[in-house]
């Protein structure tokens, strides 16, 4: 069992990563479904809660078949992170968790995010704000450091568990690579051994199949592993990294009905929670990941996009289930999308 603080995780548990444009509820549902212990709502801004911003307050919407769940929230300034820490304390969730990750130069210029790496000192006193503003456990998903002159994740990591953080999510990657290069799990590592750390770690980046997830388990010692980019359109990695941790085979890879009830799932909880047309519209964007390697489906796909009711949709869907039904599906390499403009550190 791996605890944060006294949330009772299982050994060795899959996070899935808070996303942008990504990991919101629905999307989440389907990855609970399908094995992830731990999940994490879309990046929030602190200035935007405080100002009551319709996007960011949407963003805090968490259901109790999600739990546990955390709220991440993002910022430069310590008075904004101690109260949007406070709002979140409102509706309830597992824990906070606070970005020091991601890459993205809108984020990045506002001092926030990845931001916050040039500057050790300023992520520790908004890390201690935050702590100090919510009586719920608080964790941290950052990077190595801003750049390979600067990987201070060891230092990071006592300072911030000193304060008081429950867990560290380290994504093995600097700001500067953005999403560039491989991983590098080997300081994710140093911080595990660390024999001043005993708050759970966890690793992340680049785990796109079950073997290498294994691979790392034991190569790296880590308590659990955050996968993001790896889920997007293939919730199911989440329960097939555990059958094969458990039984050292591949699980047959999901079959056409169970693809299609995941499409209708995922599709359903978006129209329940953005009303409508406004789910319709969201959904969309995921139908290519989701239909992936489907033989001559470009058709059904271009036609997906543009219906603009649930019935029709429902009815393509089960052509497409119909026209692949006793198809056998090749087990093909996860594509790990690479961000440029969003966030999925």
């Amino acid at each position: 069992m791996v605890l944060i603080d006294k949330i009772q995780l299982p050994d060795f548990p899959l996070l899935l990563a808070p996303m942008e444009d990504v990991s919101d509820p629905p999307f989440r549902a389907v990855c609970k479904d399908n094995g992830a212990d731990l999940m994490f709502t879309e990046f929030i801004s602190s200035e935007g809660l405080i100002r009551d911003a319709m996007k960011s307050r949407k963003k805090l919407d968490i259901f109790d078949y999600e739990r546990p769940v955390g709220i991440q929230i993002f910022g430069g300034d310590e008075e904004a992170m101690a109260m949007s820490a406070k709002i979140v304390d409102t509706v309830n969730p597992d824990l906070v968790d606070i970005n020091f990750g991601c890459p993205v130069k809108k984020v990045v210029s506002k001092g926030a995010g990845a931001g916050v790496l040039k500057d050790i000192d300023l992520m520790v006193k908004l890390t201690e704000a935050v702590v100090r503003s919510t009586s719920l456990p608080v964790t941290v998903k950052t990077r190595l450091g801003w750049d390979d002159a600067s990987k201070n994740i060891e230092e990071v990591a006592e300072r911030l568990q000193d304060i008081g953080i429950k867990a560290l999510s380290i994504h093995g990657r600097t700001r500067c690579q953005m999403y560039k290069g491989k991983a590098d799990w080997t300081l994710i590592a140093k911080v595990k051994n660390n024999p001043r750390i005993k708050i759970p770690i966890f690793g992340n980046g680049d785990i796109d199949s079950p073997q290498k997830a294994l691979e790392y388990k034991n190569k790296f010692g880590v308590d659990g592993i955050m996968i993001g980019r790896a889920a997007i359109g293939y919730p199911w990695i989440f329960n097939e990294i555990k059958y094969f941790i458990q039984y050292g085979e591949m699980p047959a890879p999901p079959d056409i009905h169970q693809r299609i009830a995941v499409i209708k799932k995922h599709l359903h909880k978006s129209i329940e929670w953005k009303n409508g047309l406004s789910g319709i519209l969201e959904m969309r964007s995921h139908y290519a990941n989701y239909l992936k390697g489907f033989p001559d489906i470009k058709q059904y796909r271009n036609k997906l996009v543009q219906l603009k009711t649930i019935e029709e949709i429902d009815e393509t869907l089960l052509e497409i289930e119909k026209k692949y039904s006793g198809f056998e599906f090749e087990r093909i390499p996860i594509e790990l999308i690479n961000y440029h403009e969003k966030c999925a550190i």
